[in-house]
């Protein structure tokens, strides 16, 4: 490791010193005035209202402009409306969702009738809505 003092000397200023060079100068990056004699070249000369409709030798001459009044037609789209279908919801209220309860007589036909009874008793259930209470078979 080297043993030398971490800062001898203070930074220099930050404020530009006029010692002479290119870093004094105080209008850096200004554009300079024009040389003696410049003359800037002329504006571009627009093409006049016959020579713009006259076509090139070689190329046919443009469309006709048509003159449209000025109405604008506006035509806004209706709004379509997004409809949600919850699949096992209450038809009458739409807010609950239906509920499968198996009614007495297909209990009793799966218990007596026990390998086909368990068909009756699917067929026979009954889908209620717990919010409004209505049934449907």
């Amino acid at each position: 490791m080297d043993h030398k003092p971490l800062l001898q000397e203070r930074p220099p200023a930050y404020t530009p010193a006029s010692q002479g060079g290119d870093y004094g100068q105080s209008n850096y990056g200004a554009i300079p005035p024009p040389q003696p004699g410049f003359q800037p070249p002329p504006p571009y000369p627009y093409p006049s209202a016959a020579a713009a409709t006259a076509a090139p030798a070689g190329y046919a001459a443009p469309p006709p402009q048509h003159n449209y009044p000025n109405m604008y037609t506006i035509i806004q789209q209706p709004a379509t409306t997004t409809s949600v279908v919850v699949v096992g919801g209450c038809p009458a209220c739409r807010v609950g969702v239906l509920e499968d309860t198996f009614t007495c007589l297909g209990v009793l036909c799966a218990i007596v009738f026990f390998p086909i009874g368990i068909l009756f008793c699917l067929a026979l259930r009954q889908r209620r809505c717990p919010n409004c209470g209505a049934t449907f078979g």
